[in-house]
């Protein structure tokens, strides 16, 4: 009975809800009614939406650079060019500028103001240098972030609207900038003071920014570089711009040629020239290229080496001479040849092989520790096997024939029978028993070099030095004072490599002679990389060549083993390189791109063929004809004196006309 009446209340709130018919909720009516309200405003939303149509999606507004990135290389550089193109057409902004003043290198930059601390600047000190973007990172209209390299250092170039001075305004100098481009900085140094990290970057904050010269092309990302091995060989200026390796190797190199060169001025040597096209190719064992003389209708030979005339210099009262250059020679092309490379050679009277033994030890050890700073190197094979290299002195030195004789267990014939057919067929026997092939035609000396190359060179990682060679597989090197049939040579061997050949040279002629004609009998037999007999060097021979020490060395070689490079055209700036086969179809430049037509040179457009002359046999029986086109003739160049022939022709048969 007590609960009666407190029911009753609740019976009455219920009959005041009513119901929701869209959650199926009982609410009170000021309820349904606010719910009500909503709904007819989210009905009359959707209907005024539905009659505008969609909304176009909000779009991220990106930069040109983010834009560009997006390009294959072939839309880049087109639009790029056409960009350059039009500044250049403008005459406002000449994005090939004459002249920019640096004041500044950048490597001494980084040493003088490393020492600033994070938010310290030298506000006072003005920085001008050049150098290449390789990143453009923008932050808003009025900063701007250029990551920039020269001699081979990277420094950040911070650009801040409010610090932008010159006659150009601060979007204008960065809105054509791209990764690539040769730009001109006027700053000064400081360091900056990120909020995200302690230390600050050294930076040059920029005054100006010029553009010096724009890179048309699409510069390889920074991520995945520039590391195809072919195209790296084939566009060696890209190479150097991706890669600070590549840059590295040719400074080594460079600092190596010095050295060399330092080496012998100081010992009283004179650096000389000698010529690169020969009547006889002499000098080596080697295969020659053969070109053309047209004006002299005579075939002549890319030299091979420039040994027969460093001898003749020598002959001449040149005591002590030395060259570097390039020699030629029309052989494979495999990890250590090449068809051109670079060799030193030196000649030096009153020494012998051994003289040289010492100066070749002396030499290439102190070059190592000039470059390396050290003794000690290593060298990795393409295969990845690991050499660990002592270059100190003393090297070790192998007697050649004793080496082999322990090799193949065989005793071999006395020195002065080794030229012979018995020999011959002695090695044969040799190479069968030890299972291996030489290359024909089996000459005696392709045999015995053949057998040197498999037993010893192989175990030649240390500098070694190789003696003892037969005189028949050295036509310019004097006989071995104690042992016949030998001469006095050395061949020094590094990571089973050859790097330097020498010898006490051949100074008799009586002799000089017969190993010629040692050599020609080979050349008859088929073997294209024996000598031919050079007549003069026999001559000047007959004039008298002092006792004299011979020594050469590949630079390209011993650059590789240097720089731990397995490939000689790692070494090399510019390799020989087949054909691609990509035809010039496939390559427009940026010319073609834009449409620019070559101008015409002068006189071209007016040229008049002589023999479209009528009347010739006429016009050359006029007195003055001989006379004026002689005289014509030695004062310009061919092309000027036939467009000048024919204007006079044309001009007399006019007169004569009328």
């Amino acid at each position: 009975m007590s609960d009666a009446p407190a029911a009753a209340p609740v019976e009455e709130q219920l009959q005041n809800l009513h119901l929701d018919e869209v959650t199926g909720e009982r609410v009170s009516k000021t309820e349904l009614k606010k719910r009500q309200k909503q709904r007819d405003k989210e009905d009359k939303k959707k209907e005024k939406a539905a009659i505008a149509g969609p909304k176009p999606a909000a779009s991220k507004k990106t930069s040109a650079e983010e834009e560009e990135a997006h390009l294959n290389p072939n839309q880049y550089f087109e639009i790029r060019s056409r960009q350059i193109n039009k500044l250049r057409a403008s005459k406002e902004h000449n994005p090939y500028p004459h002249k920019f003043q640096v004041t500044t290198d950048l490597r001494q930059f980084v040493q003088e103001h490393e020492s600033l601390k994070t938010g310290e600047h030298r506000q006072d000190v003005e920085v001008r240098v050049g150098g290449r973007i390789y990143t453009k990172r923008i932050s808003g209209q009025k900063l701007v972030f250029y990551d920039i390299r020269a001699q081979g250092v990277k420094v950040q170039v911070m650009c801040q609207a409010q610090e932008a001075t010159g006659d150009v305004p601060f979007p204008a100098q960065h809105e054509h900038l791209r990764r690539g481009d040769v730009i001109g900085i006027v700053g000064y140094p400081g360091r900056t003071s990120p909020k995200n990290r302690a230390e600050g970057e050294l930076s040059i904050f920029a005054r100006e920014i010029i553009l010096l010269t724009p890179c048309l092309h699409q510069l390889p990302s920074e991520f995945y570089g520039f590391k195809d091995q072919e195209q790296r060989y084939r566009q060696r200026y890209l190479d150097l711009i991706m890669n600070d390796s590549s840059r590295n190797v040719f400074i080594t190199r460079a600092k190596m040629v010095s050295y060399i060169r330092s080496f012998f001025d100081t010992r009283d040597f004179i650096e000389v020239e000698t010529p690169m096209m020969n009547a006889i190719a002499g000098g080596a064992t080697a295969k020659p290229f053969i070109t053309h003389h047209n004006d002299l209708d005579m075939d002549l030979y890319m030299r091979v080496a420039p040994e027969l005339f460093l001898k003749m210099l020598v002959v001449g009262g040149l005591e002590r001479v030395y060259e570097l250059g390039r020699q030629f020679r029309n052989e494979g092309i495999d990890l250590t040849h090449n068809p051109e490379f670079t060799t030193c050679e030196f000649y030096m009277a009153y020494a012998d092989v051994y003289d040289i033994m010492d100066m070749t030890e002396e030499l290439v050890s102190g070059l190592v520790k000039h470059v390396t700073g050290g003794y000690q190197t290593k060298f990795h094979t393409q295969t990845g096997e690991e050499y660990s290299v002592n270059w100190e002195k003393p090297w070790k030195r192998i007697d050649m024939i004793v080496a082999l004789e322990e090799a193949v267990d065989e005793k071999f014939p006395p020195g002065e029978e080794l030229h012979t057919e018995a020999t011959n067929e002695f090695l044969r026997k040799v190479l069968k028993k030890m299972n291996l092939e030489c290359t024909p035609p089996l000459t005696n000396a392709r045999m015995l070099d053949k057998l040197v190359g498999e037993f010893i060179e192989d175990t030649c990682i240390n500098p070694t030095f190789i003696m003892g060679h037969p005189q028949m597989m050295s036509p310019l090197a004097k006989y071995h004072r104690e042992r016949p049939g030998l001469c006095e040579r050395f061949e020094a061997f590094v990571c089973k490599k050859e790097i330097v050949n020498a010898y006490t040279e051949l100074n008799d002629p009586f002799d000089q002679r017969l190993r010629f004609e040692e050599q020609a009998r080979q050349k008859d037999q088929g073997d294209d990389e024996a000598q031919m007999i050079d007549e003069n060097f026999c001559q000047s021979l007959e004039y008298g060549l002092p006792p004299t020490g011979g020594w050469g060395m590949g630079i390209d070689r011993l650059v590789m083993f240097l720089t731990d490079r397995y490939s000689i055209k790692e070494v090399l700036a510019f390799p020989f390189m087949k054909d691609d086969g990509t035809g010039k179809a496939e390559k427009r430049l940026a010319a073609e791109e834009v449409g620019i037509k070559p101008m015409p040179e002068e006189g071209i457009r007016e040229y008049y063929p002589f023999s479209s002359v009528p009347n010739r046999s006429l016009v050359t029986r006029w007195p003055a004809f001989s006379s004026l086109s002689t005289s014509i003739r030695v004062r310009c160049s061919m092309r000027s004196y036939r467009t000048l022939l024919a204007k006079l022709t044309f001009s007399w048969l006019s007169m004569s006309s009328s």
